[in-house]
């Protein structure tokens, strides 16, 4: 059934999920932070980073890479700047806990920054700029994860895929503008489709063990992703790392434990810096989607531009993969 999908109702997916969290040691908050943000991923955003990386959490609770019982920890150490210690557990469970207080900083100050620790990966980055976006607020993410990219083709692996995104509020009901993507020339789930379907992946998007490119998805995942653009994608993904890891206090992306495999927790880094811009213009939201609209008179390309709702409701459907369902569905009977 690899391949073949189904068309689900959302609530029915949303208890699945909600079940299959539970199963596997999740606290009840937990489980409802991470099947939020799945859903978000699912409808609106990176649709790999949705389901089918929703499994890597579930294996990761079961075998103890994630602390299913997680209980953040908040420190306002300045007016508009929140430090967080996620506890193990998931970064989008610390998100939810503190998100109408840092919004309320946001509002208050005009701009505010959090920044987490000791969390899993962030999953879909999109999700933290999204939700704030339909809050009003412009908004910058940075996050990292285990060493999956090497700076350089030769080199050895010393960042994650560091993403970046940037969430742009618009007038309803028309949905945020939303950038998510990785400093590596391709995600490394990437790889892993290319493998399992025994197909080549692109020239120069990834190398082998020994540092040479290769097109041979199992040996780029011996090897390492590479940054998109060369040294610029290379500089950028440091500066990621600088700002979610060094800021916050995580793993750097060489110490962190891995996200699919290992007892160790990966204990990465996320920071968010989000900004009010109706204090400075009111209009903000009207005159961005005038110039979106005289962007695309111009042939450019909007992120987002592709098909896809403005919002759904509990009792739309949603086209999963047969197989990750199946998965799912096993979990749950643990």
């Amino acid at each position: 059934m690899a391949g073949q999908r189904m068309r689900m109702p959302i609530d029915e997916l949303r208890q699945l999920a909600l079940d299959a969290c539970l199963a596997c040691g999740g606290s009840p908050a937990m489980a409802k932070a991470l099947v939020d943000a799945t859903l978000s991923a699912a409808c609106f955003g990176r649709t790999e980073l949705g389901f089918p990386h929703f499994v890597d959490y579930l294996n990761s609770l079961r075998d103890g890479r994630i602390n299913g019982d997680a209980k953040p920890r908040f420190d306002h150490v300045l007016p508009a700047l929140i430090h967080a210690d996620a506890d193990g557990g998931i970064a989008q469970l610390g998100f939810d806990l503190i998100y109408d207080d840092f919004v309320k900083c946001v509002k208050t100050f005009g701009i505010s920054v959090l920044t987490q620790r000791n969390s899993y990966t962030a999953g879909e980055l999109g999700y933290y700029v999204r939700r704030l976006a339909h809050d009003g607020l412009i908004s910058i993410a940075a996050a990292n994860g285990p060493a999956l990219m090497a700076a350089a083709e030769g080199g050895e692996r010393v960042y994650c895929t560091n993403p970046l995104a940037f969430g742009l509020p618009l007038p309803e009901p028309l949905p945020p503008v939303v950038i998510d993507q990785a400093t590596s020339a391709t995600a490394f789930i990437t790889l892993a489709e290319a493998a399992k379907a025994q197909l080549p992946i692109a020239h120069g998007i990834a190398i082998d063990e020994t540092g040479a490119i290769t097109t041979d998805p199992v040996k780029a995942m011996l090897g390492a992703l590479l940054p998109f653009g060369g040294y610029k994608g290379g500089n950028i993904a440091l500066i990621v790392e600088m700002l979610s890891a060094g800021l916050s206090g995580a793993a750097w992306s060489l110490d962190a434990g891995h996200f699919l495999s290992g007892e160790h927790p990966v204990n990465a880094g996320m920071t968010v810096i989000a900004l009010f811009p109706a204090a400075v213009r009111s209009d903000f939201p009207v005159r961005a989607k005038a110039q979106l609209e005289r962007l695309r008179s111009k042939g450019v390309r909007i992120p987002g531009d592709r098909t896809m709702p403005a919002s759904v409701t509990e009792t739309d459907r949603l086209d999963v993969d047969i197989g990750v369902l199946e998965t799912i569905r096993r979990f749950c009977l643990q």
